[in-house]
């Protein structure tokens, strides 16, 4: 195995143990926060869309995510599914 494969490999190990899809992160979520104060808690999302003033972005997989709606830039609802 190359050096440039063990790196790779080890970074993305490094990048799935640093995820922000956590219970602890969920737990400091709450209604009215603004879109950027999420962003900062959660980093980018995974996924966005919306229209209309309304959006709803999620973070993680499909095991393991984050789903927030907003409307306009402020948190309405928010809901989580395999945190740990």
């Amino acid at each position: 195995m190359s050096l440039r494969t063990v790196a790779l490999l080890s970074f993305c190990v490094l990048l799935a143990a640093c995820s922000k899809v956590t219970q602890e992160n969920y737990s400091k979520l709450s209604a009215g926060m603004e879109k950027v104060q999420v962003e900062r808690l959660l980093g980018s999302p995974t996924e966005c869309s919306g229209a209309l003033g309304m959006s709803s972005c999620t973070w993680g997989d499909k095991t393991s995510f984050i789903s927030v709606q907003y409307g306009g830039d402020k948190v309405l609802m928010y809901s989580g599914q395999g945190l740990k």
